[in-house]
């Protein structure tokens, strides 16, 4: 007899979906349930989580499928579940509130008790064992407590809530005196970067060890722009190359498949956690490429490939979107989908392939996962090969060879579950991903796959307009954040790059005119969360911070900056300048947490440098690449056929003659036609 579902069954989020036949009265998140909480004087169970989110999982078997915890809920509260990938509004506010109550950092699942009147929380948390352990007490025991505290407490609770409405008034920055701009932060970030920085494992502070792509990214642009002078900071270049090196050679890198766990458990980058989530492969497929670009390692060049391989395979849907997320957990156990035996391994592998593919990856040495072996680098390829009596490419060749048999084993097994929402923002990080690893490895088919992404979403997911953030199941839902709408600009201006469409670019312009009608600050400089229309919750959020995701106020900064240039359009580059100013003061007080409005700072006080390229064929193609295999982060290189149509005046202006030419703009100044491309290589060359 199939289980009764309760009001989440009519829901398209899977992690909604996860629980709707659980005993728990849950509701989404509305008015039907807010209002219910306010008539019958409850107060609010507020979860929130995501589908692959493993301790969720836990938590939902251990308590939420408990009858008697279900029937203590059903009583003492109005219980409302929420993914944090469809509102990531709600998961901001209640993240921080959590932080300001328990002067601890949040997390998943998260668990909050709110007013019913004014939903402003007054106790939380993340994840409670069922009964008291880990020096937590048991969920049944929270629950009673917390109703007992909120029926006999009533004056304490307003004066906490009060005063936890009063902190977040102060969250968001009022407008700071007269700024300078000047580029002090890159410097003090670059230092403490390298106070931070992991000398002997790669990566910046202890474990847990997230991929934090914005600080790698900023210490490869502080060496490329150091480039230009007398010492270049070559230290700069090893940090963020090392790091992502150990990344991509330990276990936090699906060595068979391809593709980014989330983050690494211990210091060595050796055991992940097993989810793979599309925002975090985005940002580090751009940077695999990049580096490869930067220093011609083969390990980049590799990574690059198998990601954007394994994002081709696994998270693009039919229709051309990219799915949200892979699960951590198969058939119940997390990680049981990509972990090995030395049996299972042998038995797949020739006795050429296996003495090295088990030296390298550690099948030698003792399980390193709850008695199962994760594949981790070990040992150096070429060294395991000189051992062997091998070639340093034949070895290589032997692995490659080995992985790919493993592969096809691996994909007879029962798979994680995949999360297939399509979320803007997350579409947008990979969007700018594929094209970045397009122009970098010569692989027009990604530029392909991620203008199928791009066009699913101006199909079905821009409305009248505006965007929407989430689909799923042939429905588009939720207004748009501004990460949905900056993420996007930025991945469509990174497309094209690799091809030139008119109307790619009027679209970039309508989100920009959004972003200054709906998302702007118009006090204090900077932008909100949330558009000036949606659903007012007890605060707005202006994030300046990088977060597990860039921020959304750097990418909007760097993304006006760089398309107020190429229009010559003086309301971008303003609003640009507005929202660095406004965020200048966080920005000095912490510059290293602050990096993707760093790239934006770079990018003004140091002009960005736009090439236009106008004419046809090949010779139009091959101008283009020859200028894009340089890795230069401040420049933009626009290939323009001679007969492109709908072109805005500043870009009709700079013309095709006979032949292909080539024009170099620095900030708002532009050079006179270039018309070889010795020339163009030559005026190019040192910058």
């Amino acid at each position: 007899m199939a289980a009764e579902r309760n009001r989440l069954a009519g829901e398209t989020s899977p992690y909604l979906k996860q629980h709707e036949t659980n005993p728990v009265d849950w509701h989404p998140w509305g008015e039907e349930a807010l209002q219910l909480a306010r008539a019958e004087n409850k107060p609010i169970l507020l979860s929130v989580g995501y589908s692959a989110c493993h301790w969720c999982h836990v938590m939902a078997h251990e308590s939420f499928e408990d009858e008697d915890t279900a029937a203590l809920m059903n009583r003492l509260f109005v219980n409302i579940k929420v993914d944090r990938e469809e509102r990531p509004d709600l998961d901001k506010i209640y993240q921080t509130a959590h932080q300001i109550i328990t002067q601890r950092a949040g997390g998943w699942p998260l668990t909050m008790f709110l007013s019913p009147e004014d939903q402003t929380p007054f106790f939380g948390g993340t994840y409670f064992p069922p009964e008291p352990r880990y020096g937590m007490p048991g969920f049944k025991d929270i629950l009673n407590r917390v109703h007992q505290y909120y029926t006999e407490q009533g004056e304490e609770i307003s004066r906490q809530t009060e005063s936890l409405r009063d902190v977040f008034t102060r969250l968001n920055p009022e407008k700071p005196d007269q700024v300078e701009l000047t580029d002090e932060p890159l410097d003090m970030a670059r230092t403490v970067l390298e106070q931070q920085f992991d000398s002997e494992h790669g990566g910046f502070g202890d474990a847990p060890k997230f991929p934090h792509s914005p600080g790698i990214e900023r210490l490869l642009r502080h060496w490329r722009e150091s480039a230009h002078g007398e010492e270049p900071d070559v230290q700069a270049l090893y940090m963020a190359a090392m790091t992502l090196q150990r990344m991509i050679q330990g276990g936090v890198f699906d060595q068979v498949g391809g593709g980014f766990y989330r983050y690494s458990v211990d210091d060595l980058w050796m055991i992940p956690h097993f989810e793979k989530m599309l925002y975090d492969n985005g940002p580090l497929l751009a940077l695999c490429a990049q580096l490869w670009l930067a220093t011609g390692d083969e390990v980049f060049h590799r990574a690059a490939n198998s990601t954007a391989d394994w994002v081709l395979a696994e998270m693009q849907s039919p229709e051309g979107a990219y799915y949200a997320t892979l699960d951590a957990d198969s058939e119940g156990e997390e990680g049981k989908f990509y972990v090995w035996t030395p049996e299972q391994v042998k038995e797949l592998l020739d006795e050429e392939q296996y003495p090295l593919f088990s030296a390298v990856y550690g099948l030698d040495r003792e399980a390193n996962f709850e008695g199962a072996w994760h594949l981790h680098t070990f040992r150096d390829p070429e060294e395991v090969a000189k051992e062997l009596g091998a070639t340093e490419p034949h070895a290589q060749h032997l692995l490659a060879q080995a992985r790919k048999r493993l592969l096809e084993h691996r994909e007879q097994r029962i798979r994680p579950g995949r999360d297939e929402k399509i979320l803007t923002a997350w579409n947008g990080m990979m969007i700018r991903g594929m094209a970045i690893a397009s122009r970098s490895l010569g692989r027009p088919e990604l530029a392909e796959s991620a203008r199928s992404a791009a066009d699913f979403i101006h199909e079905h997911m821009w409305q009248d307009g505006r965007l929407l953030a989430s689909y799923k199941d042939g429905k588009a839902r939720f207004s748009a954040y501004l990460d949905d709408y900056v993420f996007l600009a930025e991945g469509l201006l990174e497309l094209l790059q690799c091809e030139w469409r008119s109307d790619y670019l009027a679209w970039i312009t309508e989100l920009a005119d959004c972003l200054l009608a709906h998302f702007e600050d118009p006090e204090a400089g900077g932008f909100f969360f949330t558009a000036d229309d949606q659903e007012q919750l007890i605060h707005r959020p202006k994030s300046l911070s990088d977060d597990s995701t860039p921020s959304g106020n750097g990418v909007a900064a760097s993304v006006l900056r760089r398309l107020g240039l190429l229009l010559g359009e003086p309301r971008y580059l303003e609003a640009a300048d507005r929202a660095l100013e406004a965020a200048w003061p966080a920005i000095q007080r912490y510059p290293y947490a602050h990096c993707s409005l760093l790239q934006a700072l770079e990018d003004t006080v140091l002009p960005v440098e736009t090439l236009i390229i106008r004419g046809e064929g090949e010779t139009l193609e091959d101008w283009r690449e020859t200028t894009q295999s340089i890795f230069a982060p401040r420049r933009m290189v626009f290939a323009i056929p001679s007969d492109a149509k709908e072109l805005p005046e500043g870009i009709k202006g700079k013309a095709a003659k006979k032949q292909t030419v080539a024009y170099q703009c620095v900030g708002m100044q532009c050079s006179a036609p270039l018309e070889s491309i010795q020339a163009l290589l030559g005026a190019i060359a040192g910058r």
